[in-house]
């Protein structure tokens, strides 16, 4: 059974869904074991122009199941509006092809509004949320406070469960922060119109990926963000709340008995970065808004414009190591086209001296990215299919890069449509 997971190497929005569309060719089940509705994959293919911010990128895909894991923060009001936007562009999601954990906890309705009220507590101080709930629900989870999808069943325990935590919640709501608590009426309104629809869905992944395992089927596992938002190694504490590696795949999906054997990891041929927190190669005014433009750099989830600068070798490297990559991804690389020369961040200086080791997250606010330039190549490569075709300048750039953080690239986009792609090797 071939088990790989595609994974982001940097700050996340890497292009993990465009990946995970073109690559679900050759699998069976696509799971996402992590994270939940407050980042986007963005995919370009027949149907059109999505952001998944909860679904499977292999949604598209005939003939592939697709699975939320455990791991999942499974907002179903989110989710729910999701399918149906879907479903309104002629993607069918159905039982056959969708299936959630019912181990995967609920994001409760309180959540989104915890996450706000703390952004705006903290002020200048704030971590950059996208206040989708992320981090109140990961927090309340390890905690024991959350219900479980399968809790929908047993629709009595459920509410007496969700009352207990009501209770519990509003003493926080009102009184750390001075806000409207909520209303049973609320969790009943929420149960029947954002819950309920999403029950024919849910199931017991761990023994349907069991079984799978079984007969050979072939596993895709999906990443939301990148290595340095993991919470464990991430950039803490601006990172994520859950844990972004491929390690963590196989306890997210169900499946924790499960085999890694590949870790495509994706890195953008350039840096971005959404959200507060270090960001060591950041580029500043003309040049970053160029660049920014150029690559449509604007989050998928809150269409924030992303922070950008050149790609960063120290960063990569650290989280090609983390995620254990045992091949790459470049994606992006056509953006580049127009540079004369192309910005590279080698090295970090940290106390007067330089560094490719990544640092501990307490002082890469103290560091200055080592810049070198390297020749661009001046021509336009959205139609090259093949590494032979690309200009001399592109394959230095590639050579140099991959040299540097000691894994090869397999796949190159060169634009966003599902077939801009150059493979090596494959």
């Amino acid at each position: 059974m071939a088990c790989t997971a595609i994974v982001g190497i940097n700050w996340g929005d890497e292009g993990k869904g465009r990946m995970v569309d073109l690559l679900t060719e050759k699998y069976d089940i696509v799971v996402r074991f992590q994270g939940g509705g407050n980042a986007g994959h963005t995919v370009i293919n027949e149907y059109g122009k999505f952001a998944l911010h909860l679904l499977p990128s292999g949604v598209f895909r005939k003939g592939v199941m697709n699975i939320l894991g455990n791991g999942v923060a499974l907002d179903p009001e989110n989710l729910l509006a999701e399918i149906r936007t879907l479903e309104e562009k002629g993607v069918k999601i159905t039982p056959e092809n969708l299936m959630i954990s019912d181990r995967a906890s609920l994001l409760l309705p309180w959540h989104r509004k915890l996450d706000e009220l703390e952004e705006l507590r903290l002020k200048d101080k704030k971590y950059g949320s996208t206040k989708q709930g992320i981090a109140p629900f990961y927090s309340d989870k390890y905690q024991k406070k959350t219900v479980m999808a399968g809790e929908l069943f047993y629709p009595e325990k459920m509410k007496a469960h969700l009352r207990d935590l009501m209770e519990w919640k509003n003493l926080t709501l009102k009184g750390v922060y001075g806000a409207e608590p909520v209303t049973e009426a609320e969790l009943d309104d929420w149960i029947e119109k954002c819950c309920k629809p999403l029950m024919p869905f849910i199931g017991d992944t761990r023994e349907y990926l069991w079984d799978a395992q079984g007969n050979g089927k072939r596993i895709l596992f999906e990443a939301q963000l990148g290595s340095l938002r993991d919470l464990d190694y991430g950039i803490y504490p601006y990172t994520t709340s859950s844990n972004t590696l491929a390690a963590y795949a196989p306890v997210g999906s169900g499946l924790p008995a499960a085999e890694i054997t590949k870790v495509v990891g994706v890195v953008k041929a350039y840096s971005t970065c959404v959200g507060e927190g270090p960001f060591v190669c950041e580029t500043f005014g003309e040049e970053a808004e160029k660049l920014r433009q150029a690559g449509a750099e604007y989050g998928a989830k809150t269409g924030r414009p992303r922070r950008v600068g050149p790609i960063d070798l120290v960063a990569t490297r650290y989280g090609v190591q983390v995620q254990g990559a045992t091949e790459l991804a470049l994606t992006k690389l056509d953006v580049l086209s127009d540079m004369d020369e192309i910005p590279v961040c080698v090295k970090y200086e940290l106390n007067g001296e330089e560094t490719d080791k990544f640092p501990f997250p307490s002082v890469l606010e103290d560091c200055k990215p080592v810049i070198r330039k390297v020749k661009g190549w001046k021509k336009d490569i959205s139609g090259v299919r093949t590494w032979e075709d690309l200009p001399e300048e592109a394959k230095a750039y590639v050579n140099m890069v991959e040299q540097a953080i000691g894994r090869p690239f397999v796949y190159i986009s060169v634009g966003p449509e599902r077939e801009s792609i150059i493979r090596r090797g494959v």
